[in-house]
């Protein structure tokens, strides 16, 4: 069995305190884990020396069940007496159908382990039936969700109206990615922070730049005179700047809004690459992800600025369509942006406005593969009805 499944071992007790339990148990599905999942591990590492959190989902969900354990640990850090186990459980639910509870129970069992359980603690109704069947006290933790007022499905149906009950690793996961590319002073940069302040959201600046600077700075340490035309590139810089364009994406993830605004990418990185070097390697091309929507901003109208870090005047038409040509074969849906600044905001914000659905609103399915609504990860949206149709304990 994966190592990850099966939790820690092992597992630490809890620090020297009074304590009412033994053994505690938690059993869901975490789909996703929220502010309420985590308020009711607390109550159990609280009242018990140990803790095992059973994360059952079914194979259907869309979530992966490797990725719920990790954000689980992480959040949960500071109680090792508590472990995590993951199970799938496929069983349908009848909670009047005794042999449905005994196959539940069965990979409930399995996932503890042979150690007797001594209070089993739930939000929700079933957990009193839970509870009598490992022999168990019973504990209810905010049934009425009165306290933490969310649930799986409410966020499952509307993440971004439920924002602030996500943890950050969780966050990371649903929140919808913008880019914004295009060629050397045609406005990405100017964008991208125009629409993060629109949105009041975070955007990602572009690494590359940052390591152009740097580049240049050291050459001048030993030639005063150079420019960036003396600047030299390889492939390792431009593996360089997709590793750190997306680790500053994923870190901005974690805190930003359920917008995230990125300037520049690795797609729009291996474009760079062959602009240089002559081809993109196949590791910066691989490295490419699918966001909720390209920006792609025109060269027409714009008038080069010259800031000592740019060097490719000459090539921004060519650029353009390169881009366009790159852009066209990913799947994901690319608005272009021309005529003045405020003409572009104006055109960017439409359809960036449909990656994010305001609070309070149910968003709708989009018939495009990535989603334009908060429904999941890009490439990783969950399109089927198993919430209806296949509701689990734990939800």
């Amino acid at each position: 069995m994966n190592a990850e499944m099966s939790g820690r071992a092992p597992t630490p007790r809890g620090p020297s305190r009074s304590v009412e339990f033994e053994h505690g148990m938690v059993v869901g599905k975490f789909y996703p884990p929220h502010a309420g999942h985590h308020a009711l591990i607390r109550a159990a590492a609280a009242r018990c020396a140990e803790v095992t959190v059973v994360v059952a989902p079914s194979r259907r969900e869309s979530i992966p069940l490797p990725l719920r354990l990790g954000w689980l640990r992480e959040v949960h850090a500071d109680t090792p007496w508590v472990r995590f186990v993951g199970r799938y459980d496929d069983h349908p639910v009848d909670y009047a159908d005794p042999a449905v509870w005994d196959a539940h129970c069965a990979v409930f069992r399995e996932a503890v382990g042979s150690g007797s359980v001594d209070a089993v603690f739930s939000s929700e109704a079933y957990g009193a039936e839970l509870a009598r069947r490992f022999h168990a006290v019973p504990v209810a933790v905010d049934p009425d969700r009165r306290t933490v007022p969310v649930s799986g499905t409410a966020v499952r149906a509307d993440p971004a109206g439920h924002w602030r009950w996500l943890s950050p690793p969780v966050r990371e996961w649903f929140v919808r990615r913008v880019v914004v590319v295009g060629a050397e002073s045609t406005g990405t940069t100017t964008m991208a922070a125009a629409l993060g302040a629109h949105y009041g959201t975070s955007w990602v600046p572009e690494y590359g730049r940052e390591l152009t600077a740097r580049k240049l700075a050291r050459l001048r340490e030993r030639m005063p005179e150079a420019t960036v035309f003396d600047v030299a590139w390889d492939r390792d810089d431009f593996r360089a700047v997709v590793r750190e364009q997306q680790a500053a994406e994923d870190a901005a993830a974690r805190t930003s809004g359920p917008l995230l605004v990125c300037d520049t990418d690795a797609r729009a990185t291996a474009v760079w690459e062959e602009r240089y070097l002559g081809s993109a390697s196949e590791e910066v091309r691989a490295a490419a992800r699918r966001p909720a929507l390209y920006l792609l901003t025109d060269h027409r109208g714009v008038p080069f600025t010259d800031d000592g870090l740019r060097d490719g005047e000459h090539l921004r038409a060519w650029m353009t369509d390169r881009f366009r040509v790159e852009l066209a074969g990913c799947g994901v849906p690319v608005v272009e942006l021309a005529g003045s600044h405020a003409d572009r905001v104006a055109r960017a914000v439409r359809p960036a406005t449909t990656c994010s659905p305001p609070a309070g609103r149910s968003p709708t399915r989009s018939p495009h593969p990535t989603c334009t609504s908060l429904l999941g990860s890009p490439g990783r949206c969950d399109t089927s009805n198993d919430v209806r149709r296949h509701r689990v304990p734990g939800v």
